[in-house]
């Protein structure tokens, strides 16, 4: 179907705008790049470009108004920062992985 209003052999204008796609599928090959540096001291490299992209997504999600977005991003962002490292180690972290295990992952 063909508006009235354009020319045959015009694109239609778009409504919305992928700008959060670059940064997504950045983070995405970051991460799966940062599985063979688990366990060495390039995952401090890893870390800071994930924490970065997600602060830079964060900025998009709030631009776009789907604020709902934030709640995955925001953590991530925190979490996964390299300067002011949030320690995941002893009973907090182990009640943690319990609670979801048992609530989320079991018939």
């Amino acid at each position: 179907m063909r508006a009235h209003n354009r020319p045959m052999g015009t694109a239609a204008a778009t409504t919305f705008t992928r700008s959060d796609l670059a940064p997504g599928m950045l983070a995405a090959l970051t991460l799966l790049a940062g599985l063979a540096l688990l366990a060495s001291d390039g995952f401090t490299i890893i870390r800071s470009f994930v924490s970065i992209l997600a602060l830079i997504l964060c900025v998009f999600v709030i631009q776009a108004k789907t604020w709902w977005w934030l709640i995955a991003l925001a953590p991530i962002a925190v979490l996964w920062n390299p300067v002011a490292v949030i320690p995941w180690e002893g009973q907090g972290w182990a009640v943690v992985r319990w609670y979801f295990n048992r609530k989320h992952f079991t018939h």
